[in-house]
């Protein structure tokens, strides 16, 4: 595939290569997958991820061929420079082998450090998010906007955990953040996975999404489609965010500056 490729065409290959891995997915979705020990977890989170990036790796490799691959979802801080594909094949995978519907598949393609285009698919709704630098962000094609929201009072916000096993100093970071928001906030909703939580910020549903610490693969797709849609990135003290911040936060612009308040605290 031509390095020339405009992103808005690789936009497009891209929407079908991940629609394509979530449709692998789909089929492997159902019954709750049981496991007795942590070996038998991530071998059976393993056989998700294996089962999607035998579409993806191969599809996005021949869209741009000398672009780097990341596929480990708990990787963070920044990339060398040049291309990289940060894919996460199951975005959720343990709520999948819990038969849970919040997962998806995402594909983000960074150049030097910066998002330009990314594709989350849901596929137990068939919902496709993409972002594309400068050009906004969509939901199965139509326009996505942020949340007009002013009041952090009324807002709903949304926080979730970067990974299993965090230090001890982040744990009591993120609770402490979540009875800070119990207080200032309407409602605060507490689950997995972070990037299902930033598309309902880029559509306006839930009003601003912070986590500590975090990973590439979670946070850059929803950092470029809340961008996009005209949302507020910074790190939870209000600073601009990059994948080396220890802290993220993406919200209306009507509610950021209330939010970085609470958090701050």
């Amino acid at each position: 595939m031509s390095e020339t490729l405009p992103d808005s065409d690789l936009l497009r290959l891209t929407v079908e290569a991940v629609r394509k891995a979530g449709s692998v997915l789909r089929e492997r979705f159902g019954d709750v997958v049981r496991y007795e020990t942590r070996e038998e977890l991530m071998s059976a989170l393993a056989v998700n991820d294996d089962a999607a990036l035998g579409i993806l790796r191969p599809a996005l490799t021949g869209l741009r061929p000398d672009a780097g691959w990341v596929e480990d979802e708990l990787e963070g801080g920044a990339l060398p420079p040049g291309e990289w594909w940060v894919v996460d094949p199951a975005e959720g995978n343990v709520n999948h082998l819990h038969a849970l519907a919040e997962w998806a598949v995402t594909a983000t393609l960074v150049r030097q450090n910066r998002p330009v285009l990314t594709v989350v698919h849901v596929p137990l709704t068939g919902e496709t998010y993409t972002a594309l630098d400068g050009g906004g962000a969509h939901l199965d094609g139509r326009p996505l906007r942020v949340s007009p929201a002013t009041d952090l009072g009324l807002g709903l916000v949304a926080t979730s955990q970067a990974r299993p096993d965090e230090d001890e100093k982040v744990v009591r970071r993120v609770g402490s953040s979540i009875t800070a928001m119990l207080f200032d906030a309407l409602v605060v909703r507490t689950s997995v996975p972070a990037t299902l939580h930033l598309v309902n910020v880029a559509a306006g549903r839930i009003d601003a999404f912070w986590q500590f610490a975090g990973a590439r693969a979670d946070l850059l797709p929803g950092a470029l489609l809340v961008t996009e849609a005209g949302g507020r990135i910074s790190d939870a003290e209000g600073r601009p965010w990059t994948p080396q911040s220890d802290s993220f936060l993406a919200a209306a612009p009507g509610v950021h500056a209330q939010a970085v308040t609470t958090l701050s605290r």
